[in-house]
């Protein structure tokens, strides 16, 4: 474990993807409570009439928070939006620190009854937006401070123990991948990334780590995702600030010494000496309750 940068994340320069709600948001609000400045790099500019928030609510959530924001309409899947965007980010606070690759679509089906326009959104979005987005703020982040790439993407590291490998990766990819191939296509692909970026950034002293909760989190987009599902399952879930938590934990290890993990908001805060997480789950919820996580 790299070790914490004493000065935390007060003046550091957050761009996050997909803060205007859910998981981004929380890390956005997180950050801000320690003074961090936050560019909100997202595509809601207007209320959707299904999930709450915009960049521009964000940004006022933020700056109540206690940190500066940057309300930014950007598409991660446009290229020049990105660009122009990290460029306006690095001026308006003078570069930038870390990028948070949260922005993400999902959709839950099986192969046969997934459209292939979504999976091509789900792949232009989950794997090459994490892409592109690192590519072009690695010339600004080589300039931060303690600079880090944070993506909210699920673990590779499987173990192969026991007396039947073959059997064990087997019964994970059945897990992982056979219930919604499209979605686990593309989110591995962010993974993939971790795995690559961590390797060509560390010369450069950039850390590339993931991120991935061990509960369903009760997210706005997950409601609209599992549409359907009964009532008590969508209860049974923690709330995004436990990722948040986790997230900023992460983001203040030596960049140098900390790098190509894949980490789980759960343990992230146990190894900080954290036991009771009852404050992250609805009231009523028992911790044996909660839905484990669809990759865990």
């Amino acid at each position: 474990m790299g070790a914490s940068d004493s000065a935390g994340l007060r003046g550091r320069t957050l761009f996050i993807t997909g803060a205007s709600r859910g998981i981004g948001l929380a890390i956005a609000l997180r950050a801000a409570r320690e003074g961090a400045n936050v560019a909100v790099a997202a595509k809601t500019t207007e209320a959707h009439p299904k999930l709450p928030g915009t960049i521009y609510t964000a940004a006022e959530q933020i700056e109540a928070a206690g940190g500066k924001a940057l309300a930014l309409p950007v598409d991660v899947r446009n290229d020049e939006q990105v660009r122009a965007a990290l460029e306006r980010t690095a001026e308006a606070f003078g570069g930038i620190d870390i990028l948070v690759n949260n922005a993400s679509a999902i959709s839950l089906t099986p192969t046969l009854a997934t459209d292939m326009r979504r999976f091509d959104l789900m792949h232009a979005i989950n794997t090459r937006g994490t892409l592109m987005c690192s590519k072009f703020a690695a010339p600004y982040l080589t300039q931060g401070r303690n600079p880090h790439i944070l993506m909210l993407a699920p673990p590779l590291n499987l173990e192969l123990s026991g007396t039947d490998p073959h059997r064990m990766a087997l019964n994970f990819e059945l897990r992982s991948f056979a219930p919604h191939l499209p979605y686990s296509l593309s989110k591995f692909g962010m993974s993939l990334c971790v795995l690559g970026l961590s390797g060509e950034f560390a010369p450069q002293g950039i850390a590339v780590n993931a991120l991935w909760p061990r509960t369903i989190i009760g997210t706005a987009a997950l409601q609209v995702a599992l549409a359907g599902a009964p009532a008590d399952a969508l209860h049974r879930v923690r709330t995004p600030e436990i990722v948040a938590e986790a997230a900023c934990v992460l983001l203040k290890r030596d960049s140098r010494a900390f790098t190509g993990r894949f980490c789980i908001d759960e343990q992230v805060l146990r190894e900080e000496g954290v036991s009771d997480f009852s404050a992250y789950r609805n009231p009523g919820v028992r911790e044996e309750d909660l839905l484990l996580d669809l990759f865990l």
